[in-house]
């Protein structure tokens, strides 16, 4: 039985993805547990803090799947951590040896390693996901860098864009996600070992608590740090924050996608899947259902960001409560993005790109959409705020007017000063939306054609 959206089999595709739900699992995570306590003792023999025969015995004898899960269950319930009744249960698969298990760590320890290498696992499966996504929205940016299409400012026309100018700034944001991914996984995935209070006295006053902290860190392939951080969780918090900031980037294109596929609109559509966003009562009805699963993800992980702020507000040497935050959040976080990194790449895998409607679209304000170009060029000639004047009346009466009565080039070309100025041939130019576009298309061909330099060597 199910009780949340991560673990309901209706519901957990779409809060999720398998390969998240693996990598967080619970047998994953005992795995993770396991395989920390093993690398300790392989990390203390080598320095010589536990001898070597005790930790190849652990190393041989320890078996996650063993483990009596029920048995787990229940201790875990009665300790309030699951590390004591793991390493029971390990101590007793070593036998003799089980005595050095858990040599001068503690839960915490142990529990932070856990889960920084299904952090680590975890940023992989995003990073892979960004990837795929950004490969996506290259396309769509190239193949649309001159696909004209309003630009709109508080919901109205303001200026011509075009398509792959705004599927590149949706880039540009995941572009640099993918930079501070990297910068994040290489100052955050931090091997926790310090002991009671942090201070290592378990394994005397000499170098042997660092060298073994540093041994482990090998060990697992994680970052050595200059000091404990099991109080200070700004690693924890900077992760979480990441996944939600990278969420809201991929929120942002479900607003745009979800707004453009409105019937009013008509200028997008998500890949036709029979069935997938039907109506029970309205068969005409496909609604963009991945775009509303990248907004509901992106509302989510704000939350799950905010929570680990909280968590951050610890006291002294261990924490009362806070770090309980993150045992719910940190997955939770991981698996909503890597929802809707799946429901984007789905959306711009297929994306229906109506050009004939974007064009119809421009056209609905009768060319008031370059009223800027206009003015504009007249400024040099009557000056700028002559120039504002006249553009201005010229484009009230077209709003006064029935809808294709009139449009501003036919304005335009009625009042003398602006023909005398610029000729009729000139106004039909500048009234064309396609002859106003800026550096747009530059711009997207900068973002869209722009390869980091490990993916030019084809290393990632």
């Amino acid at each position: 039985m199910s009780s949340t959206v991560f673990d309901s089999f209706l519901f957990r595709d779409l809060f999720g993805t398998a390969g998240m739900r693996a990598v967080f699992a619970d047998d994953a995570y005992v795995r993770a547990v396991v395989r920390v306590e093993v690398a300790l003792a392989r990390a203390e023999a080598r320095v010589g803090v536990i001898p070597g025969p005790a930790a190849d015995a652990i190393a041989a004898s320890c078996d996650a799947a063993r483990l009596d899960r029920e048995r787990l269950r229940r201790d875990t319930d009665t300790v309030g951590y699951p590390i004591l009744p793991v390493v029971t249960q390990l101590a007793e698969q070593c036998g003799e040896a089980g005595g050095y298990l858990h040599w001068g760590a503690t839960t915490q320890d142990i529990m932070d390693t856990a889960t920084v290498l299904q952090c680590a696992e975890g940023l992989t499966l995003v990073s892979d996901a960004l990837d795929r996504l950004r490969e996506r929205l290259r396309d769509v940016a190239l193949a649309h860098v001159d696909t004209v299409t309003a630009g709109r400012t508080h919901l109205q026309h303001a200026l011509p864009v075009t398509f792959g100018y705004r599927a590149a700034v949706w880039l540009s944001a995941l572009d640099r996600h993918a930079e501070r991914l990297a910068a994040a996984r290489e100052r955050n995935l931090m091997v926790q070992f310090g002991g009671a209070a942090g201070t290592l006295a378990s394994l005397g006053p000499g170098p042997e608590g660092l060298r073994v902290r540093a041994a482990l860190a090998e060990e697992l392939g994680l970052r050595d740090p200059e000091i404990t951080w099991h109080v200070a969780r700004d690693g924890f918090a900077e992760i979480v924050g990441l996944l939600a900031a990278i969420g809201a980037s991929v929120g942002k294109i479900g607003v745009d996608v979800a707004a453009m596929t409105s019937t009013e609109f008509g200028e997008l559509a998500e890949p036709f899947v029979p069935g997938r966003g039907a109506s029970s009562t309205m068969p005409q009805k496909r609604n963009p259902i991945s775009s509303e699963l990248m907004i509901a993800a992106a509302r989510l992980l704000r939350d799950k960001s905010s929570a680990m702020l909280d968590a951050m507000l610890q006291d002294f040497e261990r924490a009362t409560g806070p770090w309980h935050i993150e045992w719910a959040v940190v997955p939770e976080a991981f698996l909503l993005l890597s929802s809707s990194l799946d429901q984007a790449e789905h959306t711009m895998s297929g994306l229906h790109v109506d050009t004939e409607r974007m064009r119809a679209n421009l056209d609905l304000t009768g060319g008031l959409i370059v009223a800027e170009a206009v003015m504009m060029a007249l400024a040099p000639a009557l000056g700028r705020q002559r120039a504002h004047e006249v553009v201005y009346a010229a484009c009230a009466r077209v709003l006064d007017s029935a809808p294709g009565a009139t449009d501003l080039a036919s304005e335009l070309r009625a009042e003398p000063e602006v023909l005398a100025s610029l000729g009729a041939d000139r106004i039909r130019r500048l009234c064309d939306p396609a002859g106003y576009l800026g550096s747009a298309q530059a711009m997207a061909r900068s973002v869209a054609e722009r390869r980091p330099p490990e993916d030019e060597a084809g290393v990632r």
